[in-house]
C-alpha cells in the first residue's frame, strides 16, 4: 500500500483484521473506531501484536512509543494515516 492513495477506512480494515484475527471470540461489529482495544479484551502483548502486524502491511516502520496516548481504535488509525501521508 502506497502512502496518498489508502484511506482511513482502508487503514480501519487492516487494523480491524488483525484485531479479529488474534481476540477469535469477537464479531466484526464489536472492533469501532470509538473502542479501545483494551474494552475488547485485548492485553497489552495483544495490543503490541496488532499494532505490529499493521505496521508491516502498511509498510510503516513507527517507534511503539508514539502510540502510547492512543485511546481508541479510530485514534490509532489516525496515527497510521498521518505516518502514511509523510512516508
Amino acid at each position: 500500500m502506497s502512502g496518498n492513495e489508502v484511506t482511513k477506512d482502508e487503514i480501519f480494515g487492516v487494523v480491524r483484521g488483525h484485531i479479529l484475527e488474534i481476540l477469535t471470540k469477537l464479531a466484526p461489529a464489536d472492533v469501532r473506531s470509538d473502542v479501545s482495544m483494551k474494552t475488547l479484551g485485548a492485553n497489552s502483548i495483544d495490543r503490541v501484536e496488532v499494532i505490529v502486524k499493521s505496521m508491516a502491511d502498511l509498510a510503516l516502520k513507527i517507534p511503539l512509543m508514539e502510540f502510547s496516548n492512543v485511546s481508541n481504535i479510530g485514534e490509532l488509525v489516525d496515527v497510521f494515516y498521518e505516518k502514511m501521508q509523510v512516508k
